[in-house]
């Protein structure tokens, strides 16, 4: 285990009669890393929480930008399909965020009983419902904005278009390397237990 990733699980690499870590002397697993299970979970939760950093801050503009608006002299003045359309966002919004964080905070209600890999997992499919719902999101914050600022049928066809682009970049893209990987040309160290 490396010293940085045993520091961040709170363990301690097993040491050698000379003092140093036995980290090296085991075989290295079949991606080539030379990890224990314990140390892939490790470093998938660390890289899983820098991935949700990304998300998040956008997230949290996003949210702050929705609660601001209804506090403006324009706002009094949307229309009902605005005012339902400003409101499903803000709910998708704070879903949203609940779905990002989540993983962080079960990690955190989790820590230091011997579950990290099964934290990664559920962490991992929050994330994937997150980063659906933040589609939602968007689409819903780019109708809302549009449809005010320069109508609804343009606000229309650009909502839509944003929401299969996100999908195809965040859901499709990935899925040749996927199916790829799935048929057995290798794993790059990410893959599951």
């Amino acid at each position: 285990m490396t010293e940085v990733t045993a520091a961040a699980s709170g363990q301690v690499p097993e040491q050698r009669g000379d003092g140093r870590s036995g980290a090296s002397e085991h075989k290295k697993s079949a991606d080539g890393r030379g990890e224990r299970p314990l140390e892939r979970a490790d470093r998938n939760m660390i890289e899983m929480l820098q991935e949700l950093r990304v998300a998040q801050t956008g997230v949290q503009i996003l949210f702050a930008f929705l609660l601001s608006l209804s506090f403006t002299e324009r706002f009094t003045r949307i229309d009902d399909f605005q005012r339902w359309t400003y409101v499903v966002t803000l709910l998708l919004t704070a879903v949203t965020t609940g779905l990002l964080v989540a993983p962080a905070a079960i990690h955190r209600m989790l820590f230091g009983r011997g579950v990290k890999a099964a934290t990664v997992e559920i962490g991992h499919k929050l994330f994937v419902a997150g980063l659906a719902a933040l589609i939602l999101t968007l689409v819903g914050a780019v109708l809302l904005v549009l449809d005010v600022a320069v109508g609804r049928p343009f606000a229309a066809w650009a909502a839509g278009a944003l929401g299969v682009v996100l999908i195809g970049l965040w859901f499709v893209l990935p899925l040749p390397i996927r199916s790829r990987n799935d048929a057995g040309s290798g794993a790059d160290g990410d893959d599951r237990q």
